[in-house]
């Protein structure tokens, strides 16, 4: 148990949970003493291995199939959290898709899937969590630095999702401020993860990096850690980057 963020006992559900930073921050609670329900899409070996890790291991997991695309299907992943745990302390808006392209042929179908998995389900869940969230609880959401810097063509649609993401962290804290409820946005810059599996991208980015390397799944969801324990208690409507100096 890490004494630092001290949230033993506490329940969370994470989007998107099954791999990458998503996976990295199921962990990490769970080492913390957490309660761990997370969501995955299609990722289910990845996700049940992860959930008989934690139980094998003495830990409270749940893993919960739902496209963050559906908006039912987010109510519906909240709602069996909340009948498992029977509260939510913690919810972390991580799942999100990447669709890169063109613009002159970028399909308005991917646009608005981007919409839906990146900006709208973050929206549904917390609509979904509140009434079974209390006093001192936390919601994080997954971002990231593309909001504030895109960086290579073919980014714009993305960016343009993690920006309202953004937007919608700042609103979401003066709404829920009046609650007790923090809430915070977590901006990764250039991460090891699948998502940037290439290592024709990686030998790209990695130039552009201030200390000469990508950042770790871990090494985010430490930062995830520490905004859902007590002492980030005042930290709200903040977005937060950890990049290692790439918008330096």
């Amino acid at each position: 148990m890490n004494t630092l963020t001290n949230l033993s006992g506490k329940t969370a559900l994470i989007t998107g949970g099954s791999r990458g930073i998503g996976a990295a921050v199921v962990r990490r609670f769970a080492q913390d003493g957490v309660a761990v329900a997370f969501t995955y899409a299609s990722s289910e070996q990845k996700a049940r291995a992860l959930a008989d890790r934690i139980q094998t291991s003495g830990g409270v997991s749940l893993a919960i199939n739902a496209d963050s695309g559906d908006p039912e299907a987010v109510k519906a992943a909240v709602a069996q959290a909340a009948g498992r745990f029977g509260r939510i302390d913690i919810l972390v808006n991580n799942a999100g898709i990447l669709n890169l392209g063109a613009l002159d042929d970028y399909s308005l179908a991917a646009f608005d899937q981007m919409i839906a998995v990146n900006v709208r389900a973050a929206f549904v869940a917390v609509q979904a969590a509140l009434p079974h969230m209390a006093v001192g609880g936390r919601i994080i959401n997954t971002g990231s630095v593309t909001a504030d810097r895109a960086g290579f063509p073919g980014t714009s649609v993305y960016a343009m999702t993690k920006g309202a993401l953004a937007a919608l962290t700042r609103g979401l804290a003066r709404d829920l401020g009046p609650r007790g409820i923090t809430v915070n946005l977590v901006q990764p810059g250039p991460t090891e993860t699948d998502m940037n599996a290439s290592e024709e991208m990686r030998a790209t980015v990695r130039p552009l990096m201030a200390l000469g390397r990508m950042g770790t799944d871990a090494e985010i969801a430490s930062l995830v850690a520490y905004l859902a324990g007590p002492e980030a208690s005042f930290i709200t409507g903040s977005a937060i980057t950890i990049d290692g100096g790439y918008l330096a």
